[in-house]
């Protein structure tokens, strides 16, 4: 096997079944160089430590890559992920092994804030009932009047997380002449203050939005964040909209809230298991919106995580630290530095 060039990976789910791109705008152009080789790894739910001896660099779509994944060789140096959420790595395990692992928030960031708007304005004006009752001939349109939208204008939007995406949220929000509340430990006021942001605790923000967002990442101390007491404060109104993933939120007592009616409805682009059971309850409501963990899929969202993990790749390649790190620590870590040594000896940059 030659391992004179820089070896880059790609998980196997970046092929279907039938061995045909997963994603034709992943543009691998730029990596198309005699300096660099690129091959895909065998599809499976865990990233195998054999497959990745000789690699240089991973970029990673859905599969996990765990302390096990991480190869003895010691050679590889970047985890890329196809997207923002990095529950499937296990970065402090990667970080103690000198292996950088990158995000792509610049290609999400608008992609998933327009998700986020299609559900507010799913949910609020009605569509899917108003859908449903418009093919069913004169009968569906006499009940047409049982059936009015919720105007938007000094409705409260809420977001739980004030990130990248939160932010993004609130610019695309603005023209929609509603009041902004957020909660966020990390936000920085000066940030929330220029969007017009009035920065609240997670019971305020609740008890008082119309319409609330769940755009922080998923971690041990947001695992179940968004449960029953929480849940229970919100408007009978209200709608619950959830674009991050599905176990910040306790489906379960979700679930129990929209069967009693004590929201209005909900909008989840993800759920605590995917794909869920045929027979999960939150498929049969009325109340709510379900969608495959895809909404924000577009071919601009594709190029543009496609770009980043590329432009990470070569970086690494080239001797200089990717930007987007997940964790920043990495960058005092012999094993990396000294594998960013010897990249940018063989390879320049």
């Amino acid at each position: 096997m030659t391992t004179d060039k820089f070896r880059v990976a790609l998980s196997g789910d970046f092929k279907k079944l039938d061995g045909s791109p997963a994603f034709s705008e992943l543009d691998l152009t730029p990596l198309s160089r005699p300096e660099i080789e690129i091959f895909h790894l065998p599809r499976g739910p865990d990233i195998q430590a054999a497959d990745l001896e000789d690699a240089d660099a991973l970029i990673l779509l859905g599969s996990r890559f765990t302390a096990a994944s991480i190869p003895k060789s010691g050679r590889l140096g970047l985890v890329a992920r196809f997207g923002v959420g990095y529950d499937n790595v296990a970065v402090p395990d990667c970080t103690r092994a000198g292996i950088a692992v990158v995000i792509t928030p610049d290609g999400v960031r608008r992609p998933v804030a327009v998700s986020i708007v299609t559900l507010m304005l799913a949910l609020t004006g009605k569509l899917f009932v108003k859908d449903r009752i418009a093919r069913q001939g004169p009968e569906g349109w006499a009940r047409k009047t049982d059936y009015n939208g919720v105007g938007l204008i000094g409705r409260t939007l809420g977001s739980v997380g004030l990130g990248n995406i939160g932010r993004e949220l609130f610019r695309l929000a603005k023209p929609f002449d509603m009041k902004f509340l957020a909660s966020d430990p990390a936000a920085d006021p000066v940030q929330a203050a220029e969007l017009g942001i009035e920065l609240v605790d997670l019971p305020t923000l609740f008890r008082q939005s119309d319409i609330v967002s769940v755009n922080c990442f998923l971690s041990e101390r947001t695992r179940g964040l968004v449960g029953a007491e929480l849940l229970s404060l919100m408007k009978p109104t209200a709608y619950l909209i959830n674009t991050a993933r599905g176990p910040i939120v306790d489906q379960k007592a979700l679930t129990r809230i929209l069967q009693e009616r004590r929201i209005a409805g909900a909008g989840l682009d993800v759920l605590e298991k995917e794909p869920p059971d045929a027979d999960d309850p939150i498929l049969t409501l009325d109340n709510a919106i379900v969608t495959p963990h895809a909404l924000c899929w577009t071919d601009q969202m594709f190029a543009g995580i496609g770009a980043a993990d590329v432009r990470a790749v070569l970086d690494m390649m080239q001797g200089r630290v990717p930007v987007t790190l997940v964790d920043p620590q990495v960058r005092e870590q012999d094993g990396f530095t000294a594998k960013l040594e010897r990249n940018r000896q063989r390879f320049g940059g």
